[in-house]
């Protein structure tokens, strides 16, 4: 049943790394899936206790290939097919990320409110453009002193 070698496309989506092999495979071609620091074509065959780098944004993940295999199976046999190896490092970034990132929204809670919006633009725009408070002055809300 197992092959010594297996394509890294076909690898990648048996193992349940990618949802489907198409985005396996431009995953590829997009120089996301190394193996020792060097970019892989999805038709690059892969061995046993090889390395496979995974980068999927912020975090790369590692993966120690265990059995090679070209068909998709249940979730279960995952742990006899790979290893996880990636570094602690990359999963303390992903947290991280998550916390420092936007505010999290609760899911089907539909699109922020007016309100919600503005409180979220003030948060982000400072931070993201580098402006400080004092500089950025908007005076077109105040329409009190104009004359007509």
């Amino acid at each position: 049943m197992a092959n010594d070698t297996a394509r890294i496309d076909k690898w990648l989506w048996a193992s349940r790394i990618f949802k489907t092999r198409s985005i396996a495979a431009s995953a590829c071609k997009n120089g996301r899936v190394t193996i020792k620091g060097v970019n892989v074509k999805p038709s690059h065959m892969i061995k046993t206790g090889d390395i496979i780098s995974v980068k999927k944004p912020p975090v790369t993940y590692s993966f120690k290939v265990l059995q090679c295999i070209e068909q998709r199976v249940g979730a279960k046999l995952i742990p006899g097919i790979y290893e996880n190896v990636t570094d602690a490092k990359q999963y303390e970034l992903l947290e991280m990320s998550r916390i420092s990132g936007f505010v999290n929204r609760a899911r089907g809670t539909g699109r922020p409110t007016k309100k919600e919006r503005r409180s979220l633009d003030a948060f982000i725009e400072p931070a993201m453009f580098g402006f400080e408070d004092d500089d950025y002055d908007d005076d077109t809300d105040s329409n009190e002193d104009t004359d007509y």
